[in-house]
């Protein structure tokens, strides 16, 4: 480990690599980096301290300097043990920007790094799966008075945020970033889409065309995986406990059946649904020998890996992110220790779909400043306009051009008067 006053990456001597890949994903978030050329002419975020715990990618380092350009001071660590590119973070020390974390965090080391980034004191936090949120408020409510706001990144932080908020447990305004429609329903799904298959064959090498793959859970990243596995010649199976979901799985082409019977005939599960517990022990033991696994929720806990590790007769790595589990005389493989396999065993998203994600962020952030105390302690979505603002940004970086209303259409849409 490569450790200084204001970082701890596994190594320093990586940063040139990380460097050309920030260039890189750049040149793919036109978008986000039209946002940036007016951040650094306005500086909206002078004099604010924004704390991140987010995947330190190379597209999550786009980001930092998007929030840098406006003004702002950064720190950063990740939000998932396995999900930090180790060149990226070097190149972030190499500028002097806050940063902690390296891939294949230790527990302790991963709640080491989030206390480093609660004690740089942030005005604003963005949070991928609520972790940085949950720390301040159980351990540091002190700092709370001092927090204009807050930016969530995923369904599972939005999901744990709602729970917090119907207690009333939540202390400070959160803005639903996930909630975007330039997030949820390009991010989700055709990111995750994509890069959860991308990182199960990174993982196996294995071939999807005629596989039975079971996607668990049909929200927007259920849906991108199973059209993506659809696209790559797989059979789909989807479990579900949402009816209207499962009516739209049923009605897209895909077979839908209570786990307790796909777990019998699926060659590739994954699950999609930030819950605890999606694969069970008992589920485990009616697989087919030779089964894989994997997870593209948010934690570690959507398959129950404890309770393999426990049944199981022997375990071992075959492969970088791949291990194999002896179970009844079969064999189960788990990608990227049930941990995001997108990230775990691949890049994550693609740069393009993550340029509007964080679009979404940096507005976010600006929308927070800009309402410094005006907005209340609940879970709050961007307004609308500031969504389509992110759209029309990307059509642009696509040179795309969209038709425009004429002004007899605009007065007809504003009026009730003319009928059939």
């Amino acid at each position: 480990m490569d450790k200084g006053s204001n970082y701890e990456v596994k190594d320093i001597k990586l940063a040139e690599q990380g460097i050309m890949n920030i260039e890189l994903a750049e040149r793919n978030m036109s978008a986000l980096m039209t946002i940036k050329k007016r951040f650094e002419k306005e500086k909206p975020l002078k004099g604010i301290k924004v704390g991140m715990a987010l995947h330190v990618t190379k597209e999550t380092a786009v980001l930092v300097k998007t929030l840098i350009a406006g003004g702002a001071e950064v720190a950063i660590t990740g939000c998932n043990p396995l999900s930090t590119q180790d060149d990226v973070a070097a190149a972030l020390a190499k500028e002097k920007i806050n940063v902690w974390g390296y891939k294949g965090e230790s527990n302790e080391d991963y709640y080491r790094y989030l206390k480093n980034i609660i004690e740089f004191k942030p005005h604003i936090t963005i949070d991928d799966g609520c972790d940085l949120v949950t720390e301040i408020h159980s351990k540091y409510p002190e700092l709370i008075p001092e927090i204009i706001g807050g930016c969530e990144e995923t369904t599972t932080g939005i999901i744990r945020l709602k729970a917090m908020e119907k207690d009333n447990a939540l202390k400070y305004p959160m803005i639903a970033v996930n909630d975007n429609k330039t997030k949820h329903l390009l991010d989700n799904y055709y990111g995750t889409g994509q890069s959860t298959v991308d990182g199960i064959i990174r993982a196996t090498n294995i071939l999807f065309a005629g596989k039975t793959i079971v996607a668990l859970g049909y929200g927007s990243c259920g849906k991108g995986f199973a059209m993506r596995c659809k696209g790559m010649g797989a059979n789909v199976i989807v479990t579900e406990v949402d009816n209207f979901c499962a009516l739209q799985a049923s009605y897209d082409s895909f077979k839908v059946m209570k786990m307790e019977n796909a777990c019998k005939i699926g060659d590739i599960f994954c699950t999609l649904t930030g819950n605890k517990h999606v694969i069970r022990t008992e589920h485990m033991k009616e697989m087919k020998d030779g089964a894989i696994l994997a997870n593209s929720g948010h934690f570690d806990i959507e398959i129950d890996i404890k309770g393999l590790k426990k049944i199981a007769s022997s375990e071992r790595r075959v492969r970088p992110f791949l291990d194999e589990y002896t179970l009844d005389g079969k064999k189960i493989f788990i990608c990227g220790e049930g941990r995001l396999v997108n990230l775990a065993a691949a890049e994550g998203h693609p740069s393009e779909v993550m340029s509007t994600s964080f679009c979404g962020q940096a507005l976010a952030v600006e929308y927070c400043v800009k309402n410094k105390g005006k907005l209340s302690a609940e879970v709050i979505q961007l307004p609308e306009e500031i969504d389509d603002e992110i759209a029309g940004l990307q059509l642009k970086a696509m040179e795309i051009v969209t038709d425009e209303l004429t002004d007899e259409q605009k007065k007809y849409l504003a009026s009730w008067q003319e009928g059939t």
